[in-house]
């Protein structure tokens, strides 16, 4: 099936609540698409989803332009001997796009921080809530105790790039962007109900990576599931990410809201071929159905696809 890689850009207006996570962004977009199309058409498009067969595949979200820096290990970056210019440079996360068809070096020396991609860096917040017992009016303790959660805060208008990988034969870009327009206009992720997570859709256009001379290695752009894929671990690099996932929309309220938790690489992983490596659009593979991740929906399935961009990995020195 014909897998193509698009970017959409979009304006937030609220805070977020939950961070524009590849995965949850996917969970989200095929509840929007029951909301919209109903329950049949959702499964008539996940058909196939666990055995390669993707309809949609969302990045993370990026500050518009970048991308994150790849997991690699200290010693593939130039040697740096002051411990504070080392310090700066575990901040430096983001790797202009214009630069992905660069050698490893060049790539690496581009990165900048939060900053400078986003011209203002987020600022990270607690909102205190309270819940009152309705007997007496006043908070008090158990689920009545007052309680904080975190949000990030951006900069008016703030512009994001999430990639998609849209299988054109059974979603075209119209219908990504209207699913992108209502979910913005909900809410992303938590506290949505109540303001956050709210943008509005810029663009929504085809995209490609520049790939460097001698690309050997996926470059990740979400978090995604890469056991059994054939990748060489020895010349593979990533993050153990443990996704402890929980249902949303109805399901959030049923008896049993919480899913199996499952292990991915961080978005960001460098992912070796074991044989001849080829450009694809994505790697990874779909989890779940049949009860694998949930016994409240036992058809729930989980994004462990990810897009990538290609890297030139070199020797090690």
């Amino acid at each position: 099936m014909p897998h193509a890689l698009h970017r959409a850009t979009l304006a937030l207006h609220t805070p977020l609540g939950t961070p524009l996570a590849g995965d949850t962004l996917f969970g989200q977009l095929c509840w929007a698409l029951r909301e919209a199309a109903g329950e049949a058409e959702l499964t008539r498009r996940l058909e196939g989803y666990t055995q390669g067969q993707p309809w949609l595949i969302a990045s993370d979200g990026f500050p518009a332009g970048y991308l994150p820096r790849p997991t690699l290990p200290q010693h593939f970056a130039a040697p740096a001997d002051d411990p504070t210019q080392r310090k700066a440079a575990r901040k430096r996360r983001w790797i202009p796009v214009q630069n992905t068809g660069a050698t490893l070096a060049t790539l690496l020396a581009s990165a900048v921080d939060d900053g400078v991609a986003y011209g203002s860096a987020p600022r990270h917040a607690v909102q205190a809530h309270n819940t009152l017992d309705r007997l007496t009016g006043t908070t008090g303790e158990g689920v009545f105790a007052p309680y904080s959660v975190a949000q990030t805060f951006h900069a008016a208008g703030q512009h994001i790039d999430v990639y998609l990988v849209l299988d054109t034969d059974r979603i075209g870009t119209d219908a990504a962007a209207g699913l992108l327009a209502a979910l913005g206009s909900a809410g992303f992720g938590r506290d949505a109900g109540v303001g956050l997570g709210k943008f509005t859709l810029v663009s929504l256009e085809p995209a490609a990576f520049a790939g460097p001379a001698g690309a050997n290695a996926c470059w990740t752009l979400a978090p995604c599931a890469p056991q059994g894929q054939g990748f060489a671990g020895a010349k593979s690099y990533w993050r153990v990410l443990t996704r402890f996932g929980r249902h949303g929309n109805a399901l959030a309220l049923a008896g049993q809201p919480f899913k199996t938790p499952v292990l991915l690489a961080a978005s960001g992983a460098v992912l070796t071929p074991g044989g001849r490596f080829t450009v694809q659009p994505f790697v990874g593979q779909g989890l779940g159905g049949a009860g694998q991740l949930s016994k409240a929906e036992p058809a729930t399935v989980q994004q462990g696809y990810a897009p990538v961009a290609t890297i030139a990995l070199e020797a090690a020195p």
